[in-house]
């Protein structure tokens, strides 16, 4: 029996129009290497991996009256040729030449009477190189029954051993006639009423032209923080606002125009370790100061208040903490961008803020959980955010960004090495502007996909991208050559420490010690000898403090000069003995005595010169003054 298609692939075939197909692409350049790659060896490739996804192999076949919703059903018809294709620039072809042949085949809706897949193999570029676009649409991968084709044509090895999974031959099962169609649906009505209702709400929907029946709605956003999703009716989304105007909101045309940018994985890192953040928070800052510069070189104003609300599918696990399969799980959310801050760490520092409420919720899944998923995941990642996405009221966001971790590994399609691989994000209606991002090997790679006449200067922008990568990565350096490592010491070191702190207080102490045992022996000491008791005065009387003054000053005087006087004496004696060489000792002994008496004269003298003096101070003192 037919698979039925699920409600959201019935909306997402409903919002495919001329000017937004809803199908995504992705851009894989590789090196040929020696043994070269040519169309021949990757048909051959093709056709023993498609076994792994057989709805490249089935296309949609409707059920008469719209009693049920469509089906996928084997065709008949396929030819492998005919969705494989081969194209060539001329050698050696540049970069720019192979973007605008990506604009010019994405902006192409698919034939809906075939499978919705087709892929490119792009010859001539330079450096001996090729590239394969990959086109599919957005209901054909569901992430669990079905990847992108991407993901199962590369391998980790050079030359895989495909023997051990060697299949039979593909034989299509018959196309069930419109009879088998409607009593199929009536089986399933029977069976499930709740299924087949909601499978006539779709169909109303359809009619209708509203796409997302069962998609939710948007809540207001707050602060730029992360914001839950609510199923709605096709009614509430039939009375959506229209998207604000602003300079990525607009009428979408059917042409289209694609750019890239690639950077270092390890620029992202170091942002990310130095400030605590994600690399997912890096990228959504290093997208709003591109798009901050981007605007300023249009001449349009950017205040400090100016932010864009991007939606951002994220992958999440299930209610039991278990990641779905290959990550099918995915909640969109909205981040504020805020464009209006020059700085490029408080913009980083403001969107880490406003991702944070979805990390606390707890079921984030995350990058390393989904790198390691089998094959190469990013483009399965992308085509079921753009899935969850499409779904949404549009009304509250400015852009889509998608943002998909890759294996940080070489990988392999039949003995080429792919060098880069570039996300093309489809288009919503009145949105011109989309943002694929996905890390693989090293690096990071931006897809850049626009819509032609609105955003002539898409060039631009993906320069601006590149320099705020670079002005992050500066200011970061800079921040942290200025700021001292902290690191807490271990346990030996902290004792160590102290005993040195220990060892240098004590040498501090005993220096201290020292120098005032030195100020101490340097210090000026008062004169020595005994003083004389104080004497009453002629009246029986103790003398005044100015009397004892001036008795101090007549004795400190007399010394003086009974000092000058032997020293005096004593060099003229000293003098006499020497200019006598030939005198007797008779002479000298007469000359000692002579100088000893003269000595007891002076000091006799001095002694009654001074008394005179104290009493002569003792009579002139008035009364008054003795008790002052």
């Amino acid at each position: 029996m037919p698979t039925r298609l699920t409600p959201l692939e019935v909306s997402t075939l409903a919002r495919d129009t001329a000017h937004t197909p809803a199908q995504i692409g992705t851009v894989d350049i590789f090196d040929a290497g020696p043994a070269g790659f040519d169309y021949e060896r990757l048909i051959s490739l093709i056709r023993d991996r498609v076994r792994y996804v057989p709805r490249y192999r089935q296309r949609i076949r409707s059920v008469p009256a719209r009693l049920a919703g469509p089906v996928w059903a084997d065709d008949e018809d396929f030819d492998l040729t005919f969705h494989v294709r081969r194209s060539a620039l001329p050698r050696p072809g540049t970069r720019e030449q192979l973007l605008q042949f990506v604009g010019r085949v994405m902006a192409r809706r698919l034939d809906r009477s075939r499978p919705l897949w087709e892929m490119y193999l792009v010859e001539g570029l330079a450096d001996n190189r090729f590239a394969l676009l990959t086109k599919t649409h957005q209901c054909l991968v569901d992430g669990i029954e079905t990847v992108d084709i991407g993901q199962v044509l590369l391998d980790a090895e050079p030359e895989p051993d495909d023997a051990a999974d060697w299949t039979p031959g593909w034989h299509p099962a018959p196309a069930p006639t419109a009879v088998e169609l409607v009593a199929g649906a009536v089986r399933e009505a029977i069976a499930d009423p709740e299924q087949a209702l909601a499978h006539a709400q779709q169909t109303v929907s359809t009619a209708l032209g509203v796409a997302g029946a069962v998609g939710g709605a948007v809540g207001e956003v707050v602060g730029g923080l992360a914001t839950a999703f609510a199923p709605v009716t096709p009614g509430s989304l039939l009375r959506s606002r229209r998207p604000t105007e602003g300079p990525l909101t607009g009428p979408v045309s059917e042409q289209r125009r694609f750019a890239t940018v690639s950077a270092d994985l390890a620029d992202f890192r170091a942002v990310r370790a130095e400030h605590q953040h994600t690399i997912n928070d890096v990228v959504l800052a290093v997208i709003a100061g591109g798009l901050r510069a981007w605007l300023l070189t249009r001449g349009e104003a950017v205040p400090s208040t100016k932010r864009l609300t991007a939606l951002v599918p994220m992958s999440v696990t299930d209610d039991d903490g278990e990641p779905s399969p290959l990550g099918s799980r995915v909640a969109p959310t909205l981040m504020s961008l805020p464009i209006g801050e020059p700085n490029p760490l408080m913009r980083l520092h403001q969107v880490g803020y406003g991702t944070q409420a979805h990390k606390d919720t707890g079921r984030a899944v995350g990058a390393r959980s989904i790198s390691d998923l089998a094959g190469f995941a990013p483009t399965t990642l992308h085509a079921l955010g753009v899935r969850a996405a499409g779904g949404l009221a549009r009304r509250q966001h400015d852009l889509l960004i998608t943002n998909a971790p890759g294996p940080q590994l070489p990988l392999f399609a039949a003995g080429s090495r792919m060098v880069a691989s570039y996300p093309v994000v489809p288009l919503e209606p009145n949105h011109l502007l989309a943002v694929g991002v996905t890390s693989y090997d090293g690096r990071v790679f931006l897809g850049l996909n626009a819509d032609r006449d609105a955003i002539r200067d898409l060039d631009v922008l993906a320069q601006c991208l590149g320099d705020a990568l670079e002005e992050l990565v500066d200011t970061t350096a800079r921040a942290s050559a200025t700021r001292q490592p902290t690191r807490k010491a271990s346990p030996e070191a902290r004792r160590a420490a102290a005993r040195k702190a220990a060892a240098r207080r004590a040498a501090a102490e005993r220096a201290a010690v020292k120098r005032a045992a030195v100020k101490r022996a340097l210090a000026p000491r008062p004169p020595s000898g005994r003083r004389d008791a104080p004497t009453p005065t002629a009246g029986g009387e103790l003398p005044t403090p100015r009397r004892a003054a001036a008795r101090q000053a007549t004795a400190r005087k007399a010394a003086a000069t009974k000092k000058a006087t032997a020293s005096g004496a004593t060099k003229a004696g000293t003098a006499k003995t020497g200019t006598a060489k030939t005198g007797t000792a008779k002479k000298t002994a007469k000359r000692t005595t002579t100088s000893t008496e003269s000595r007891t004269t002076a000091k006799k003298t001095t002694t009654a010169r001074a008394a005179k003096k104290a009493g002569a101070a003792t009579r002139t003192t008035r009364p008054e003054e003795d008790g002052r």
